[in-house]
This record gives structure tokens, sequence and C-alpha cells, in this order.
């Protein structure tokens, strides 16, 4: 919950992450392409004055795992009123028949978690239906399981390339900008660079030869609190830092409605970590 002196954590946490992922850039390899990494701060479970308080300082775009938290953060009126330039990003697993609610989501900027072929064709035909009067493409990003794990959403990765072709070519109301990966949770870095984000990048490798596009025009979705400068020294565009950020997450004891056994994007630590859950 908001309580005082809270603004002054907020602003402090968040300028230490863009800090750390300005320098996490730097350290990049001159053959990985020139893309300023996107910082999206994870709200889940954390009240609108905090959504307020880092859009105060700077920060614009903001993931939520589960549909009907989004949709009462982005309809919030103070949230509407003082923050006009919010980017939001849907970051957890969407069923199909959430797409239509989801897509209602005022400022809606990004889809980071289509994971099916089905799924892009509901998320591309509500997007037509909704938004009618809209030119705009909505930004989608292809899910991929790159750990292979039962616990994790994401299509298998001999699939990335069929179903990134499928959304070029046959989805004119989706703009198709990257992968994205949760990963293996608690990977051991001195063992080495993260499979799964070695995975991810060659699925794009993968994507950009079988396509012909550039690898600077294919974004990677990867990182969370405990290895975002690791994502981003590897290749990450877009890193989802929610606790490092906001603090610590506090559940309520009855579940939420859409929550499955499968991991979605953002998870809890603590507790719930023990569990297997992921953390951004």
């Amino acid at each position: 919950m908001w309580r005082a002196g809270m603004s002054e954590e907020i602003g402090k946490a968040l300028q230490t992450v863009v800090e750390r992922v300005k320098q996490a850039a730097a350290r990049r390899p001159q053959t990985l392409p020139c893309i300023s990494p996107r910082l999206v701060a994870v709200s889940k479970t954390k009240p609108p004055e905090m959504v307020i308080e880092a859009y105060r300082q700077g920060q614009r775009n903001f993931g939520e795992n589960y549909v009907n938290e989004l949709v009462e953060k982005a309809s919030d009126p103070q949230i509407l009123l003082s923050c006009p330039e919010i980017k939001w990003h849907f970051i957890g697993h969407l069923q199909k028949n959430n797409v239509n609610k989801l897509l209602g989501v005022p400022n809606l900027f990004m889809v980071e978690t289509v994971d099916s072929v089905k799924l892009a064709d509901r998320v591309n035909g509500s997007w037509q239906r909704l938004r009618a009067a809209n030119t705009q493409r909505l930004k989608v990003m292809v899910q991929v399981n790159t750990s292979g794990e039962d616990s994790k959403h994401g299509l298998p990765p001999e699939e990335t390339v069929q179903t990134v072709k499928h959304i070029v070519s046959q989805c004119p109301a989706l703009h198709f900008m990257g992968l994205m990966t949760i990963g293996r949770h608690g990977y051991d870095l001195s063992k080495g660079p993260n499979p799964d984000f070695q995975m991810l990048l060659s699925r794009r490798q993968e994507v950009c030869d079988s396509l012909q596009l550039l690898l600077g025009e294919v974004e990677l979705s990867m990182g969370m609190s405990t290895d975002f400068e690791h994502a981003i020294e590897v290749g990450a565009t877009n890193v989802r830092v929610g606790s490092t950020i906001f603090g610590e997450r506090d559940y309520p004891n009855t579940p939420s409605p859409e929550r499955r056994p499968k991991v979605g994007a953002e998870e809890a630590t603590g507790k719930m970590e023990r569990l297997a859950v992921s953390d951004h």
C-alpha cells in the first residue's frame, strides 16, 4: 500500500535501474544492433499512486500480467488524468476469451505474449473490429518457451518462424515487433550466458533470415529484476523490471481468477519464489 516517503523511494529506485540499463547497454558488443533498451516497469499488485509517481519521474512504459488488473489500472481516473502519455504492455498469458477486454484498454501499447497462430488471428480480428476507425496497427511480440518447461507459456521454439510469418502475412492489423521469453528462473550466470537468451537470439536470426528482416527490426523482450543487465548485454531491447523498482509484492489471500498453473512474465518473490514462479 501507498505510504509517506514512498515517492522518494520509487524515484531513487527508478533512477538506479535506468542507470543500470544504460551501463549494461554500453557493455554490449558492437556486433549487436544499436537499439536503446526499453524499460518496462511492471506495476503488478501495486496501487495507481505508484504508477503515477514512476510516471512523474519520467517512466512511460508499464507492464501488467493480468487482464483484469490492467483494465482497472488503465481506466483509473487518476492515471488517466496524470499519465496522458502512458504506454501499457501486456506481459501475461492471454486467454482468447479475454482478448476483447484487453484490446479495449486505454493507451494499450503492446501485447508481448502472442503464443499461437490462433491467438494471433483472434487478436487481429478483434483489433480490426474494436478499432475500425483507427488504422494504427497493434504492436505484438511472439512469446517463445525457450526453456521447454511445462510451467511456462509460449510456443515451442521450432514454431517461431512459422508463427511470425503468419502474423506478418495474414494479420494486417498487427505490427510484429519481436520475440519475448520468460526463461528459466534463477539461472546461475557463473555457468556462462543464459541459454534461454541465447535461444531467443538464434530464433531471431532464423526469423530474419527466413523473412528477410533486418536484425535491428526485430526486438527481444527478455530479462527481469534478477537478470535484466545480463539480458541487455547479450541483446535484449526490452526488459521487464518490477520489484526492483516498486518493492516486494503483497498478494491477496484469494488468487486472481486469471491465475493459472503456468506462470506469466511477472510473478511473486519470497514465498511464491519457492514454488518456482518467475520474478521481474
